[in-house]
């Protein structure tokens, strides 16, 4: 079998991709996590907290609410169900450091947990960090010349 033959086979065998229903659900969860975020903000205002404040609290909430859904696999099942939607930003990666630490706990601590959540985090916060130099500079170039 060419290579070009086994392409059409595959084509052929493959299901169509359901692409609108993906995206309308991913947009349904994804602004169903916006709109909860903006309900405890609005909440932790209410409690008399300054906007900085309420918005550091509205973070620090997000991704404990998403360790714990994370641990009682429920953040996965949303997952499935809304897709992209939830890799809305702080409860994604809350998710996706604490997956890997929930997997792999027994296998101690530090072998565990502690190594085995760096494996998203770790690239993801040296890249943001190099990212920030590289724009840092950029700008900086940009504001003397």
């Amino acid at each position: 079998m060419t290579p070009k033959e086994y392409q059409e086979y595959v084509a052929k065998k493959q299901a169509p991709s359901p692409i609108v229903k993906d995206t309308v659900l991913a947009f349904l969860i994804g602004g169903a996590i916006c709109t909860l975020g903006q309900l405890i903000q609005t909440g932790w205002g209410a409690l008399g907290l300054g906007q900085e404040e309420a918005g550091t609290m509205t973070s620090v909430s997000l991704v404990f609410l998403s360790i714990l859904l994370t641990a009682l696999n429920l953040y996965n099942k949303i997952a499935r169900f809304g897709g992209a939607g939830t890799l809305v930003p702080i409860t994604g990666f809350a998710n996706a450091v604490a997956s890997p630490a929930i997997d792999f706990r027994a296998e101690g601590i530090v072998t565990g947990m502690a190594a085995k959540m760096f494996v998203v985090a770790g690239p993801v916060i040296v890249f943001g960090t190099v990212a920030s130099v590289v724009y840092g500079v950029i700008y900086w170039m940009m504001t003397i010349l």
